[in-house]
């Protein structure tokens, strides 16, 4: 949520109103504009209730509105105890300033009122309230991930609900509650790839040697009449260096580059006929020193000519349904001229080994001139990138007029392909 409006019109005193809310306590501060700002204490009066004790109600919105001819809001910041600013709008001539961003329930909030009487003199009124805490409302609990750590570029963003939100309005306010920083800032977005999961990725990779913060504004806002926004542990996740692996099938050639310079040429093989492997950017999920590949867990019969059971080193896992980028020493002979594994992308040993020192969990392989499919968006690991800008906007709730919904992201599978 963002905060601090300003802007200058007409109006001689204030009236400030919590719509259904009122004020438990008011003083008054300095102002950067003067050193001696009056205070406008006798000029402003709250509707709602006056009784001591009683509390705002957090569904109603603030409202602050200037009276007379001969003064205008200048400025009104409305903060609660946590550091979360209530957006809001001021109108041109300065007479009215309204909230457009829900207040928090049980939550207690200080509002800091700036004025301009007609000779310019400035006023300043600080207003401190509570809002009510309704009882017997739901919690919508929220997971960031991944765990906290280093990635590559290509690592997206999630954030997992435990109850699922449907209604757009209601995505709409799940939404500008989650917060997505970096630094250095780029541009991004979140995607309802569920109604309980989204994404967020900005429109290229994260910069190289980044910083980026997740976290939940969520809390006791009203998301719906039963529910309410729970608290959320924030992420915080570094990227290393841009690390692109470049898998061209058809030329059975790898090319790695490191924040876009080239820096290794690797002959491979990729899946053979009937085995096709995906085309698309991939990113990387894992990485396993040794994993024992057997057919049957993709579907192979045992004792068929397509059969295996091998033990496999230095695999690197870019899809659930057992894509990997592995140590191929039977098949050295093809690497660079054929295609013959099962899906995976097949090595000597010394360059898988390489390889998997080199590559990180979030770091990209792009597999081009396949004869296979493509990669899935959301149900087999992370596709995101393979979505365009634009329809990626509008899988958002806020970012377009339409949302939009994909499959259910990463069944946690265990199968392999060799």
């Amino acid at each position: 949520m963002t905060t601090t409006v300003i802007s200058r019109g007409a109006g001689a005193a204030l009236l400030v109103a919590a719509l259904g809310a009122s004020a438990t306590a008011c003083g008054s501060d300095g102002n950067p504009l003067a050193a001696y700002p009056y205070d406008a204490a006798d000029q402003i009066s709250f509707s709602g209730p006056k009784e001591a004790g009683k509390k705002a109600d957090p569904d109603k919105p603030l409202e602050v509105t200037a009276q007379g001819a001969d003064g205008r809001i200048t400025d009104v910041t409305a903060m609660d105890a946590t550091g979360r600013h209530v957006s809001g709008e001021l109108a041109a001539d300065g007479s009215r300033w309204h909230s457009t961003s829900p207040l928090a329930a049980g939550t207690h909030y200080t509002v800091r009122v700036s004025t301009e009487d007609e000779a310019g003199k400035p006023g300043r009124k600080v207003l401190m309230f509570d809002t009510d805490k309704p009882e017997g409302q739901q919690r919508l609990n929220v997971t960031f991930g991944p765990e906290a750590g280093t990635y590559g570029v290509g690592q997206p963003i999630t954030a997992e609900l435990d109850q699922p939100v449907k209604d757009k309005a209601q995505r709409a306010i799940v939404e500008r509650g989650l917060r997505v920083d970096s630094k250095p800032s780029v541009q991004g977005s979140w995607y309802w790839v569920s109604d309980k999961e989204l994404h967020y990725r900005p429109q290229d990779y994260w910069p190289a040697n980044a910083t980026v913060e997740a976290h939940s504004n969520l809390e006791n806002i009203k998301i719906s009449d039963r529910l309410r926004g729970g608290a959320a542990k924030p992420l915080k996740i570094t990227t290393g260096d841009r690390i692109v692996a470049l898998t061209d099938a058809a030329k059975h050639l790898m090319t790695v580059y490191r924040n876009d310079e080239k820096i290794k040429e690797i002959p491979i093989t990729t899946g053979k006929p009937g085995f096709a492997t995906r085309n698309g950017i991939k990113v990387v999920l894992a990485k396993q020193y040794f994993v024992r590949m057997k057919s049957s867990t993709v579907g192979i019969a045992e004792g068929s000519k397509d059969s295996y059971d091998l033990p496999v080193y230095y695999a690197t896992r870019v899809t659930w349904s057992g894509e990997y980028v592995h140590a191929a020493p039977w098949s050295v002979g093809s690497q660079g001229a054929a295609n013959v594994s099962h899906g995976c992308t097949g090595m000597s040993t010394p360059n898988a080994s390489w390889f998997f020192n080199t590559i990180h969990e979030g770091d990209l392989v792009q597999v081009v001139n396949s004869a296979g499919g493509d990669m899935e968006l959301f149900d087999n690991g992370f596709g995101d990138w393979n979505m365009p800008w634009q329809k990626w906007l509008q899988g958002s709730a806020i970012a377009s007029d339409e949302g939009g919904v994909g499959a259910q992201n990463k069944p946690r599978l265990s199968p392999q392909s060799v």
